[in-house]
């Protein structure tokens, strides 16, 4: 065991002695499975490292707003916001488009699983 481990393992305890750990989230349960086995291996503690401080990636945010704005689209019953949230709609739909291009991650093969998924309820009628 490195000097480093060591450390660690002693804070640990110390912590566990002194009741630091009592009032975490989780506590005496399992954790949520964090299931990051769509990345690569050498980018995963990245990410788990942003989703814990709260970062959302561009496109996600991106995604969850056409959605938003279909959903607003569909419920507008005058002309003029309607077309509002169309431009708005189509504004957002094509800067997702160049930011996947951008990525590389319309060739992904998790992207390809779900486009079409996607793209139905971005397009969908009701």
């Amino acid at each position: 065991m490195s000097i480093f481990s060591r450390l660690a393992e002693q804070k640990i305890e110390e912590a566990v002695r002194n009741g630091e750990l009592d009032n975490l989230p989780f506590a005496g349960k399992k954790l949520p499975i964090d299931d990051l086995s769509h990345l690569p291996e050498d980018m995963r503690m990245s990410y788990r490292i942003m989703k814990n401080a709260g970062y959302v990636p561009e496109e996600v945010t991106l995604r969850k707003e056409c959605v938003q704005l279909y959903d607003l689209l569909g419920a507008a019953r005058n002309e003029g916001e309607q077309d509002q949230l169309r431009r708005k709609l189509n504004e957002k739909q094509l800067r997702l488009q160049l930011l996947m291009e951008q990525r590389g991650l319309s060739a992904n093969s998790a992207f390809a699983q779900y486009e079409t998924q996607v793209r139905d309820r971005l397009t969908r009628e009701e």
